[in-house]
This record gives C-alpha cells, sequence and structure tokens, in this order.
C-alpha cells in the first residue's frame, strides 16, 4: 500500500478540492481503472435506462439470475458507469449473480437528495421490472462503494419500509456519519488517498449544512435500523471513513440485523479497486462475492 501511495504522489495529480466538478470527474475518470483489475468479458454487458438514469447490466450468464443493484463511489460529484465498470464485472463474475449499476445524478448540478431519489427509484424498478431483463427481482440485493455505499445503506431503508424482498446490503468503505469527527477522520485525514480536504469539498459541493443530520445522507443518525436486510461491511484500516463504518456495523448489529463486517489492514480508502497491486483488493472482492452468493443463493 505504501508503494502504490508513493506512485500517486510521483504521478503529481492535482487533489479534487482544487479542481472543478467538471475537472474532478475527467481527472478520476482517466484514473479510475489505472490500479483496477482488467475488464473481465461477460456474457451480458448491456446499457440501458432505469428510472431515468443511464444503467449497465452485467451477467456472467443468461439464466435468470439474482440481481444487485450498484451504487458508484466518488462522493456524489464525480464517477460514473466507466470509473466502475471493471469492479463490477468482477462481482458478478465471482458472485455468479448480475450486477446493475446505475450512473445516478450528481452534484453540484443535482444537490441532495438527487442521488438518493434515484437509487430508490432504480431499486423500486429492479424489483417490479427484473423479469424483463431475464432476472429474478425477488433475489435482491443493494450495493455501492464510498458514498455509493452511503446510498445503498439509505436505499435498505426504503426496501424495508416498502416490504422490497432485500436479501443483503453491501456497504464498503461507506460514509455514514453527519461530520468527519471521528479519530479516524484525524489519524488518516492527510496523505491517505482520501483527504479531509477532498471531503469537505465533496459534501459541500453536495448538501447543505443544515441537511447533513439526515439519515439520508447519515444512516447513523436514523431513529430505527430493526429489520433493515443483513448486511456485509467492507471497511480499509487506514481510511478516514472507518471508524464511522464499524459504528455503523455495530449500530446494526444492536439493532438485531446480521451484520458480517470485513476489515483489511494497511490498506487505504478505496483499495477494492486496486487489484492490480494490492492483494487485499482481490480478498475483498470474494469476500463480497461470497456475501452475495450465500444471500442470494446465486
Amino acid at each position: 500500500m505504501a508503494g502504490v501511495l508513493e506512485r500517486i504522489r510521483r504521478a503529481n495529480r492535482p487533489p479534487f478540492h482544487t479542481l472543478t466538478p467538471h475537472e474532478a470527474r475527467l481527472a478520476y475518470r482517466m484514473g479510475a481503472e489505472i490500479l483496477d483489475l482488467p475488464r473481465v468479458p461477460l456474457l451480458r454487458v448491456e446499457d440501458l435506462e432505469v428510472a431515468g438514469c443511464p444503467a449497465r447490466l452485467y451477467a456472467p450468464s443468461a439464466d435468470k439470475l439474482p440481481v444487485m443493484l450498484y451504487l458508484h463511489g466518488g462522493g456524489f460529484t464525480i464517477g460514473g458507469l466507466e470509473t466502475h465498470d471493471s469492479l463490477c464485472r468482477q462481482l458478478s463474475l465471482r458472485s455468479g449473480a448480475a450486477v446493475l449499476a446505475l450512473d445516478y445524478r450528481l452534484a453540484p448540478e443535482h444537490r441532495f437528495p438527487a442521488a438518493v431519489d434515484d437509487a430508490w427509484a432504480a431499486l423500486a424498478w429492479l424489483h417490479e421490472h427484473a423479469a424483463s431483463l431475464g432476472l429474478d427481482g425477488s433475489r435482491l440485493a443493494v450495493g455501492g462503494d464510498s458514498a455509493g455505499g452511503t446510498l445503498a445503506a439509505s436505499a435498505a431503508f426504503f426496501a424495508r419500509d416498502r416490504s422490497l424482498p432485500l436479501a443483503l446490503q453491501l456497504l464498503v468503505t461507506p460514509g455514514a456519519a453527519a461530520r468527519p469527527g471521528t479519530p479516524s477522520h484525524r489519524l488518516f485525514g492527510n496523505g491517505f488517498l482520501l483527504d479531509a480536504a477532498s471531503i469537505a469539498w465533496f459534501f459541500d459541493h453536495y448538501i447543505d449544512r443544515h441537511d447533513r443530520h439526515d439519515w439520508r445522507f447519515a444512516p447513523l443518525e436514523a431513529e430505527d435500523h430493526a429489520g433493515l436486510a443483513p448486511a456485509c461491511v467492507v471497511l480499509a484500516e487506514c481510511d478516514p471513513l472507518v471508524d464511522e463504518g464499524i459504528a455503523y456495523a455495530d449500530t446494526l448489529r444492536a439493532a438485531g440485523v446480521a451484520v458480517q463486517l470485513e476489515l483489511y489492514r494497511g490498506v487505504t480508502h478505496d483499495f477494492i479497486k486496486m487489484g492490480r497491486h494490492i492483494p487485499e483488493a482481490l480478498t475483498a472482492l470474494d469476500a463480497c462475492a461470497a456475501a452475495i452468493r450465500d444471500h442470494l443463493k446465486s
């Protein structure tokens, strides 16, 4: 991991918080798969539209597979189908399930709760229309990394409250708190890939300060976590978000939710997209795939 961080430093790319959102999106897309695994071929890779948003379906076979809605990371401001294409392919290939990646609306053009609304609408659409894609909407999961993990957590509440048959919430290095006030934010807020200044930049583009205690942005703030879908929570030790991820896993457990917590030592935020160089990324991908298989019976 230290070698990867040094390689990133030598590249001398400007931090996201010094760029405009448009510049940051271009920079993230250009660098997103440099450390990621090559795009593995799958039987089905199809672009489509879901609840008014572009989406991409991945499936390793033509069988009637269970399906996971996947929500990409990027601080609600950057990222998209191309930045997370390799990751979604790996999750589909390794789990045997279909993965539907959603290109939800981004801030600052579309501020909170636009991304939440898109995620919820897509999950409802997928449950209702999975059969039209040759998939099994009764075996349904939601997942995401970073900001996408936050959106996936919020979607689990939506599923609970509307009695959707959600079998799993896969939360990879999610944000869960209203503000960056934990010890891990102080310890890993500089020099460990996701810097404090960039977190503030993402938040300021996405959500007004008076809205940051809304549980749709900070799921730790929700009043009732009981009855949510089982969770697989994947965390990185050297991540500003790790403390709130652990706190969220503990909160879910205390509410009676089944939780599988995977904490990877010595790695940073976004490590799961570094499979060319970080062996922990491969281990994490396998853990995610196993959780999808176990809960969706894929």
